[in-house]
Order: C-alpha cells, then structure tokens, then sequence
C-alpha cells in the first residue's frame, strides 16, 4: 500500500524506513511457507523505529527555535540560579545535621544535603524526617522556600521567551539572493550580512 501512494516507489523501497518496513511484513509471508519461521515475527518491532519520524517535526515549527534561543540566552542566569539553590541545601543540610543528629535518621552531611534538596523542591519522600521542634521548624522554612524557588527558572526562561517571540515577530524571513542569509527586519533595504540590497516582497 505505501508503495501505492508514494510517487517515488524506487527511492522508497530503497530507503531506510521502506527496508524497516519490508523487514517488517517478510516474516509473517515467510512463516505461512515455511514452518518454524514464525520466530521471525519479533522482526516487527523494528515498526517502532519510524517513531523517530516525529523528530523531524522539530525542524519545521519556529516556536522550537526561538524555545531554543530563549533556553541559551538563558544559561547563565539559570547556572547562577542553581549554585544558589546548591548553596541554601548545603548550608540548610548542614545546620539539619548539626540540629538532628545521626540518633534522628540524619547519619552525615551529605544525607542532610539529600533530606534539605527533596524538602526544598516539594518532593518530600518521608525517609528522613526531623523529629525535633526546631528541626521541625527548619524544615518549615525549608519547605516555604521551595515554594518560592521553583517559580525563578520558570520566570526567567518565561521572559527571555517573551524577548525572542517579539524578535521574531519583527524579523522576516525573506532571503538575501547573494548570500542566502535570513533574519532581516522587516522595512530592511540591504543585507544584514553582505550588504547586498535586498529585492522587494514581489
């Protein structure tokens, strides 16, 4: 049937994803001619292979590219961001050591800094809990903050999102003929990279 509807039937039977195909549909012919190859059949989940088809929608759609820009603008506010939050755990796990103790499930440094990082991001798996009144307190500050730090990447990644879509609205994408390069604003009379002149919308 696939070689039915494509206009190119060699270019698609010779391609990858018509050899998956055939590789896929041999065996079951196979078995009904010759018996004991209907083991073959666990060739059919190469099928699964053409899954990665939905990757290439990627590359059509501008809203992943200015996703992507956004997220590298981004970096180095978010790399800030996180050795803050690395910062406040260690600090938080440290002083929950020194509060608990081992007798209160809080063994070492390094498994207090486990307890503040499940505690500051709201996960709260409940294997180690404070058990006294300021530990418990600690805890509470603990927790109210994470409510307030999740919300900073977010924001960040948010605005420079919000930058790069109005960029791009302003943008065109009408190519220079010397050069090829796009990008151009909208009411430009030469190229942004050569300097050639641009030719009209007509």
């Amino acid at each position: 049937l696939r070689l039915i509807c494509v206009a190119k039937k060699l270019r698609y039977a010779t391609s990858f994803f018509g050899v998956i195909d055939l590789l896929s549909i041999l065996p079951t012919y196979i078995s009904l001619l010759i018996p004991g190859m209907h083991y073959l059949l666990v060739v059919r989940i190469l099928r699964v292979l053409r899954i990665f088809r939905i990757l290439k929608l990627g590359e059509c759609v501008k809203e992943a590219g200015i996703l992507k820009r956004a997220l590298i603008a981004s970096r180095r506010k978010i790399l800030i961001f996180f050795a803050a939050v690395l910062t406040i755990v260690v600090i938080m796990g440290s002083l929950m050591y020194l509060i608990e103790g081992p007798e209160n499930g809080f063994a070492n440094i390094p498994r207090s800094v486990y307890w503040a990082i499940v505690t500051l991001t709201t996960v709260g798996y409940g294997d180690i809990s404070p058990h006294t009144a300021l530990g418990r307190s600690l805890a509470s500050i603990i927790m109210i903050m994470g409510y307030s730090i999740i919300a900073v990447p977010s924001g960040i990644v948010t605005v420079h999102v919000a930058e790069e879509a109005k960029r791009a609205d302003s943008m065109t994408r009408k190519a220079c003929h010397s050069c090829s390069g796009e990008g151009h604003d909208r009411d430009a009379d030469y190229c942004k990279f050569c300097g050639t002149v641009l030719k009209s919308r007509s």
